[in-house]
């Protein structure tokens, strides 16, 4: 059940990232997680899609926050640690629509 709500939550944060929009207007996939529960706590990976251009740096730790205070609060459990991969860069719109020549 916390890794569903981490997903939920990575989703989440890629709306805020995209200005609200949903990430499959994007073309990004959906976050996939995983949730080790120990004694109250927990330790999340989170693997996701990530627009392009984008500061990844910048991007993963707002997400990595977002995820953290988001799932504390519906689980009431402390995350000791997230780990967040990004499997795939889909390029925004405008660079879908140039073209090398």
């Amino acid at each position: 059940m916390v890794a569903r709500i981490a997903a939920q939550a990575a989703r989440e944060a890629l709306s805020h990232q995209g200005g609200g929009e949903p990430p499959a207007r994007f073309g990004l996939g959906t976050p996939r997680s995983t949730a080790a529960v120990h004694d109250g706590s927990a330790r999340l990976g989170i693997s996701l899609d990530l627009p392009y251009p984008i500061d990844i740096a910048r991007a993963c730790g707002e997400i990595r926050h977002y995820i953290a205070e988001r799932v504390a609060h519906l689980t009431g459990m402390r995350i000791d640690d997230i780990t967040v991969s990004v499997q795939r860069l889909v390029p925004g719109e405008s660079l879908r629509r140039r073209r090398v020549q």
